[in-house]
């Protein structure tokens, strides 16, 4: 009988103890009612590859979230994270590739640089007295400009040696996932076991307070945010590992998603709080997410929108269950505050359960079994052009009856690899890549190439990884046809500006590529700038009204795409398509209205619609294991006010 009872006493506390550890966590609560709906939801969700995908896609987030802990938990911020993550990976990669020098000394230099970014911001915030979202900002913008400087604006291919980082160990645990466990141990070391740990819990509690205490607050400060240049060097390291390539442009925006971590986690913004634990059920949540609804065929724009709900939710929902769990209870109350914790925990899980089922349900166009299934992974959703190749596409699906699953890149190589990984553990027919970048592809399409998926690549090709089909127009060629198009309006003669797209990515490259050989055929065109306006109207509106205040005598313009060069076309105001002739690139809708106008005087067209409609055709050529061409070439045609009424792109 004694034995009994103390077996149910056990028993009792083991449950009663779990039931706390989730009382205590609501972002842990979170994770688990996340994992159980979308296993619910979709039988891909389960399976050991897509939670060891899961594990890889959190690895970056994770680590560079490690580090912003150490910063939050003493009350600051840091927004660098992302370039110096960028920064560090070019400086190996700069340094190891082009330069000869011994890998492991080239991974010192990235480690190096950096703490040196993280020193400066310290610096800049204890010494400089600037407020630390200032001193990071300017990291930022810092950060990313050297990478670009360093790389050129291309991609940096990195040694075989620390390429491996992206690999797996014993075939099946991924290195990445490795290190963010190794990463999170020696985070939660430092918070609990360290002289400076505690000294970040100080600082974040009462600054003042810590100080009078004794504690030298500046020194303590140059230490934590050069912690954090040295997570973010170390995040930099692995994501440039997944890609085989140090990407200038890698890990934008990404220190937003590593904030987000760290508060989901359960630390405070105004510091004081903070644990390791919390920061990587954190990123794992954002993970999840992501992998879920991609899994779930959610439209890619409104993945963003259920992202930013739940998070929202979560957030809320957590905080008012600290408070719950906060208020003194009254005599008598009993365990009154106990019950508003649970009710706030609770109600936590049920909300997000609710969104993401309610999302989802909204969101996801359900099929039958027996529906071809295909993945789109588009380089961005935020440009005509491809918008029109996910129209093409989607309308060639739906005649065909074919299941099509579209992903927005959003010009982040990483966030394409982590797509084309689920659409892999998805089991996919097939699967279209429209790459961010042809080198930073490879491992993905690698990946679903052994898992004996067809890939078909579309508008860019994949480098160092076999696809079934490229389906393409030439950007080189069709550079160099609105090089001539420019030059024989002008007469051969004249003084023209370069937009140009944006810095690293290969339609970038390769349409410059196709000016400058284009123009050598006309000695008496003049270029007087080339500038960057990364294919965005806005930008080309402001680096086109920047240039003519130094070029007034400009008789030429030619953009890489048309988006930037609109934003040329309303620089230019009265004079566009008199005095000033503008050629554009791409034949978006916009576009050809400007020509039919007269404002813009040409686009290559390369017709992408088409793009998507050929695309499709050959995934499923592909999947019924039809023979396919290598490479299907859509002719790119120049478009102007003469001949623009009988094109359709």
């Amino acid at each position: 009988m004694a034995t009994d009872t103390l077996k149910s006493k056990a028993g009792a506390g083991g449950a009663s103890g779990l039931r706390r550890l989730l009382l205590d966590n609501g972002a842990l609560t979170a994770l688990i009612v996340l994992v159980i709906a979308l296993s619910a939801l979709s039988g891909d969700f389960l399976t050991t590859d897509n939670l060891l995908n899961i594990g890889v896609q959190a690895a970056v987030t994770a680590i560079l979230a490690f580090g912003v802990t150490f910063v939050i938990v003493s009350a600051g911020i840091d927004l660098s994270v992302g370039s110096v993550a960028a920064l560090s990976a070019t400086v190996l990669a700069w340094s190891a590739t082009s330069h000869g020098v011994p890998v492991v000394l080239a991974v010192l230099l990235a480690v190096a640089t950096g703490i040196a970014a993280g020193l400066v911001n310290g610096f800049l915030i204890s010494y400089g007295k600037l407020p630390p979202f200032i001193a990071t900002l300017a990291m930022l913008s810092v950060g990313r400009g050297l990478s670009l400087v360093i790389s050129q604006g291309s991609p940096i291919a990195l040694p075989d040696s620390v390429s491996h980082l992206g690999d797996t160990l014993g075939g099946w645990l991924p290195v990445p996932v490795l290190v963010m466990v190794v990463m999170g141990l020696i985070t939660a070391l430092i918070l609990g076991r360290t002289y400076i740990g505690r000294a970040m819990y100080a600082i974040g509690g009462n600054e003042e307070a810590a100080r009078l205490s004794g504690l030298r607050v500046k020194r303590q400060k140059l230490a934590i945010y050069a912690l954090s240049g040295l997570f973010a060097a170390a995040a930099g390291i692995v994501l440039a590992a997944r890609l085989s390539s140090a990407q200038p442009q890698a890990a934008n925006g990404y220190e937003l998603d590593a904030i987000a971590a760290v508060v989901i986690g359960g630390a405070s913004l105004a510091g004081g709080t903070g644990k390791a634990s919390g920061t990587l059920i954190g990123a794992l949540i954002l993970a999840v997410l992501r992998n879920g609804l991609n899994l779930l065929s959610v439209s890619a724009f409104w993945q963003q929108v259920v992202i930013g709900v739940v998070i929202a939710l979560a957030v809320l929902l957590d905080t008012v269950r600290r408070k719950a769990g906060a208020t003194p209870q009254a005599a008598g109350t009993g365990s009154g505050g106990g019950k508003g914790r649970q009710a706030a925990t609770y109600g936590l899980a049920a909300v997000v359960t609710v969104a993401l089922v309610a999302a989802t349900s909204l969101l996801h166009t359900g099929s039958s079994s027996t529906t071809p299934k295909m993945g789109l992974s588009l380089s961005t959703l935020n440009n005509p052009f491809f918008v029109q190749i996910r129209s093409g596409a989607q309308a060639e699906a739906k005649k065909l009856g074919i299941d099509l699953t579209v992903t927005d890149a959003q010009n982040d190589a990483s966030q394409q690899a982590n797509q084309l990984q689920n659409f892999t553990s998805s089991s996919l027919g097939a699967i279209i890549v429209n790459p961010v970048d042809s080198d930073a592809a490879s491992n993905s399409v690698k990946a679903a190439d052994k898992a004996g998926i067809p890939v078909i690549a579309v508008d860019r090709g994949v480098n160092n990884a076999r696809t079934d089909a490229l389906v393409a127009s030439d950007n080189v060629a069709g550079g160099e046809l609105a090089a001539r198009t420019i030059a024989e309006k002008l007469g051969g003669h004249g003084k023209i500006v370069i937009l140009q797209g944006q810095a690293g990515t290969s339609a970038a490259r390769e349409r410059a590529a196709g000016f400058a050989q284009g123009l050598k055929a006309y000695p008496g065109i003049q270029v007087l700038a080339q500038q960057p306006a990364d294919f965005d109207r806005t930008k080309g509106l402001d680096v086109m009204s920047n240039l003519l205040q130094a070029h007034p005598d400009v008789q030429g313009v030619i953009a890489a795409n048309d988006e930037m060069a609109l934003g040329a076309v309303k620089a230019l105001g009265s004079k566009a398509g008199t005095s000033v002739q503008v050629v554009g690139f791409d034949g978006t809708p916009d576009g050809l209205t400007a020509v039919k106008k007269g404002t813009l005087y040409a686009s290559v067209a390369q017709q992408p619609s088409q793009l998507g409609r050929i695309a499709v055709d050959n995934a499923l050529k592909a999947t019924q294991g039809k023979k396919v061409e290598s490479t299907v070439k859509v002719p790119v045609k120049v478009v102007t006010k003469q001949n623009v009424a009988g094109f359709s792109g």
